[in-house]
């Protein structure tokens, strides 16, 4: 897959001002609502991606039946989310201030009865690839062309049902469905490896029946042709297993795990945004 330097350097821009996004709204809803900036900031480039270059989808018509699906089954770390669906245009960066208010548009985890492009209310850890399976086999079933994408944690896969929906998917041979998982070896007490060795990780994906691709989830071409080859096997499910950092992009937040939950003050904001090389409010 050839790549132009062009095309690479406007998603890496783009992946930017989604990190500069996260920052902006969890900092501006202050240290008690906190807010999930680590875990938003490892999976920026990979959201980037998906929703300005890969995915089908119409900001002016959300709800379009043919459109592709994104799952962001690690649901506390929604602010990736919610700065890609602002900036693609399916609402106003304005409406940054409701996050995690009570009855805001943009919830501490993604609801789909409240935000304009949020395909799955997730949260409780685990279930998304379920809800991924089930509407990739709808489309199945319906004569759909359209791609479903779930992006997991990799502290998520020690739950049970993702290894039973990855287990059916396998079985079903659902070549439309894509699992990411964001692998920063973190999660939200302790290193992952400490709380429950996941090892062999590949291996497991693998033995379910499903084709097993490993990046390095910051490398924006990696990125792009792992998703193009994901596109392309028609006869199973793919796995990404993207190796990122906690805290990209954020010198003082890079592999630091207090940054699961804690929101910036006003300096930590914009000395942030100053290694971005962006502007406060910009």
């Amino acid at each position: 897959m050839k790549l132009r330097d062009d095309r690479v350097k406007r998603l890496k821009d783009q992946a930017k001002r989604v990190r500069a996004d996260i920052l902006k709204m969890t900092h501006d809803v202050g240290a008690a609502h906190k807010g999930h900036p680590g875990g938003a900031l490892s999976a920026a480039d990979i959201v980037t991606a998906l929703y300005f270059e890969v995915m089908n989808v119409d900001p002016l018509n959300p709800k379009d039946p043919d459109r592709d699906r994104f799952i962001l089954s690690k649901g506390h770390t929604c602010p990736v989310l919610y700065a890609a669906l602002a900036l693609r245009g399916y609402f106003d960066r304005s409406h940054y201030q409701t996050f995690r208010t009570a009855g805001g548009m943009l919830q501490g985890h993604p609801d789909m009865t409240k935000t304009p492009g949020v395909d799955m209310t997730t949260g409780s850890l685990g279930h998304g690839l379920a809800a991924g399976l089930g509407m990739a086999l709808a489309g199945r079933i319906d004569h759909k062309n359209y791609r479903t994408y779930v992006m997991l944690g990799d502290g998520e896969c020690q739950e049970g049902l993702v290894w039973e929906a990855a287990m059916a998917a396998g079985h079903f041979g659902i070549g439309t469905l894509t699992a990411i998982v964001d692998v920063n070896g973190l999660q939200s007490c302790y290193p992952v490896v400490e709380t429950m060795q996941l090892e062999p990780f590949a291996s497991k994906w693998e033995a379910f029946r499903w084709n097993t691709i490993e990046i390095d989830g910051h490398d924006m071409v990696r990125i792009l042709e792992a998703l193009s080859a994901a596109a392309s096997i028609t006869d199973k499910p793919t796995v990404i297993l993207a190796k990122t950092v906690k805290g990209k992009g954020v010198s003082f937040m890079e592999h630091d795990n207090s940054w699961h939950q804690k929101a910036p003050d006003d300096e930590e904001y914009r000395k942030a945004l100053a290694e971005l090389g962006m502007e406060v409010d910009a």
